[in-house]
């Protein structure tokens, strides 16, 4: 009983204290009331994992704006190429969409402080693909609008293109670099509509951010898929704990990443040079940031960038990629 008692104050001390107890022959923490199998972190405040310890969340998050460029016409933007599955884009941009939702719903349920805001920058859909896209926003109960883009509007400062569909990506790319500067929330996610997305895919991207971002005490770039190029090259990573998986560092991303809108503002420039024209990379300028901030990704994936099964920009290795698609097909 003296036993029982001692413990029990001492548990109740170590919480006063803000200290974390584990009791590795019970399996669990009586500080955090759970097993240890369970996820031990506490979003805003700490981050834990086994057997690392603890790290004092200090790059907190309290919203994300989420930017989801549609173009549900061009099959593959810049090939002439067959996707995976060689569907109509449009069931592409549905499924897309159709993750992300169910992404922002299960982070949400686990995170219902973080605020989440989505818009849709939408080029030139005809109508009977934007009214699947406005049924599919209707009815998700989330935060989510449509936005179309003026082209005349960036005709005097994108230079003229030989190819129409690279002024429309331009133009669309821009117009979401624009908005994240404007109404910018904590964490800025740009997502293009060719990537399907985990279930968990966003509130570990949420609850990693905070780990690694407070571990090197600065804001960090994200990128939520794995992509084959990054093993076509002997080039050195270094590899992060995250939330509930391993990270690496890498120098190169297409235009579907997170970061913070302190980096967004920072960088705006590049943002904006990589709008002006087509270079070579596409992402050239985007890239350039990395060699001065710390940029990951996931192993294993989040997300599968759903393109031609042979592109080296295209599907992450080692996941189910059938059984990924079948999940967001829509009723």
């Amino acid at each position: 009983m003296k036993k029982n008692i001692i413990k029990k104050i001492f548990i109740k001390l170590s919480k006063i204290l803000n200290f974390e107890l584990i009791d590795q022959s019970n399996f669990n923490s009586p500080t955090l009331e759970k097993e240890l199998n369970e996820d031990l972190s506490v979003i805003n405040n700490k981050s834990i994992v086994l057997p690392l310890g603890e790290v004092k969340i200090t790059k907190k998050v309290s919203s994300i704006l989420i930017i989801f460029r549609t173009n549900t016409e061009v099959e593959i933007w810049d090939q002439n190429k067959k996707r995976l599955f060689e569907q109509p884009k449009i069931q592409y941009s549905l499924r897309a969409l159709n993750s992300l939702i169910k992404s922002v719903k299960f982070s949400k349920n686990k995170y219902p402080n973080i605020k989440f805001k989505t818009i849709i920058v939408d080029d030139k859909s005809k109508e009977e693909n934007l009214s699947k896209i406005k049924k599919l926003i209707d009815t998700s109960g989330l935060d989510m609008s449509i936005t179309t883009i003026d082209h005349e509007k960036y005709e005097n400062v994108i230079k003229q293109q030989k190819n129409h569909q690279t002024f429309s990506n331009l133009a669309s790319l821009m117009k979401s670099f624009e908005l994240a500067k404007k109404i910018g929330e904590d964490l800025i996610f740009f997502v293009e509509d060719d990537y399907l997305h985990f279930e968990p895919m966003m509130e570990e991207m949420i609850a990693s951010y905070e780990r690694i971002s407070s571990q090197v005490n600065k804001d960090i770039f994200m990128c939520p898929a794995d992509y084959p190029y990054l093993y076509m090259n002997n080039e050195k990573t270094n590899i992060l704990i995250g939330s509930k998986r391993h990270w690496r560092t890498i120098n190169q991303t297409l235009c579907t990443f997170m970061t913070t809108k302190n980096l967004m503002d920072k960088y705006f420039d590049n943002f904006y040079k990589t709008c002006l024209d087509r270079n070579d990379p596409f992402e050239k300028y985007i890239n350039e940031i990395y060699t001065k901030e710390v940029c990951i990704s996931p192993l294993k994936s989040l997300s599968l960038h759903v393109t031609n099964v042979n592109s080296s920009y295209g599907l992450s290795p080692f996941l189910d990629y059938k059984k990924l698609w079948n999940e967001q097909e829509l009723n």
